[in-house]
């Protein structure tokens, strides 16, 4: 409305210095202008004002809404040349916003990206880390036996392996997005089918929780480490059984880990404090990363519990 005052205000400071035939001469930068600076509705309006304004003073018969044949010409041309006007403006405008929507995205999947490299780096040297404290593990466990030999080395490479297909399906930008629940089911399932545990089944269960990168990374390992032990030590060969993976809110900070199995369940004297053996060891330093311990019980089954920070 301003734009519109102040072009029919200029228009009539230079009607006297005007040759006839100008009507719209004040009103086409008006609305241009307020198109390019306002937007598209401000720009409509200014148009339609500076229309009226135009053929109410400055086209004859003036003052008057009169129409005849160049008064329907000359209204015609208005109209066309600020649609036209209005419609570039417009259109540049939203191509911009789109540009500016796309470099936001592109910042955005550039950030994410760097931040994924960087946390890969850092992933790649604990794991790295992490394989020579495990050899280290089992060449104390060796001695003098061949046999002892072959079989740590095959543990050994069981165990790599596994960090492989985790680490595949967690840089895998489909997976990261995925709810912890979805991911330990399709980790559960590669486990089950890599030892061949056809009558064994993995039950997951866990509210649609998320976490970052590093613990998830630790989560999956200690969960790997758990449920490969009980596929090893909890069910007779090719006995049948249940393994249930849960996850459960404690409150605003604090989350709980159970994994159960209903096989035979521990010996009477086990003391995971006390024992030896190289997966419980694992587990437990896994456990120490998130913060927590695990608690072994005898409930129809082994069932191990950590606590942890969300």
């Amino acid at each position: 409305m301003a734009a519109s005052a102040l072009a029919l205000a200029l228009r009539f400071a230079l009607d006297d210095v005007l040759p006839p035939g100008f009507p719209y001469l004040t009103f086409f930068p008006a609305v241009i202008l307020t198109t390019f600076f306002f937007g598209l509705r401000p720009g409509i309006t200014c148009a339609i004002l500076s229309g009226l304004a135009a053929w109410y003073f400055f086209i004859p018969p003036a003052s008057a809404f009169l129409i005849d044949g160049p008064t329907a010409l000359a209204l015609a041309f208005y109209a066309f040349i600020v649609t036209v006007d209005i419609a570039l403006i417009h259109i540049m405008h939203r191509a911009g916003e789109r540009l500016r929507t796309e470099q936001a995205v592109t910042a955005g999947l550039y950030e994410q990206q760097r931040t994924m490299f960087q946390e890969l780096q850092h992933r790649v040297a604990n794991n790295m880390q992490f394989v020579a404290a495990l050899l280290t593990l089992q060449k104390r466990k060796v001695g003098d036996d061949p046999k002892a030999a072959l079989t740590a080395l095959d543990e050994a490479r069981v165990r790599l392996e596994t960090i492989s297909r985790i680490h595949r399906r967690l840089y895998d930008p489909s997976s990261i997005e995925a709810p912890v629940g979805q991911y330990l089911k399709e980790l559960c399932a590669d486990l089950l089918d890599a030892t061949g545990a056809q009558n064994i089944v993995c039950l997951v269960d866990m509210p649609p929780v998320r976490l970052d990168l590093t613990r998830l990374t630790t989560l999956s390992l200690l969960v790997v480490e758990v449920v490969t032990n009980a596929l090893k030590h909890a069910f007779p060969a090719g006995g049948r059984g249940t393994i249930t993976i849960q996850i459960e809110r404690i409150d605003a900070e604090r989350l709980r880990l159970t994994i159960a199995d209903d096989g035979r369940g521990m010996p009477v004297d086990f003391d995971p404090g006390t024992t030896r053996s190289l997966g419980f060891r694992i587990a437990q330093g896994l456990a120490g990363q998130l913060g927590g311990q695990l608690a072994y019980s005898n409930e129809g089954g082994t069932v191990v519990r950590l606590a942890f920070q969300a």
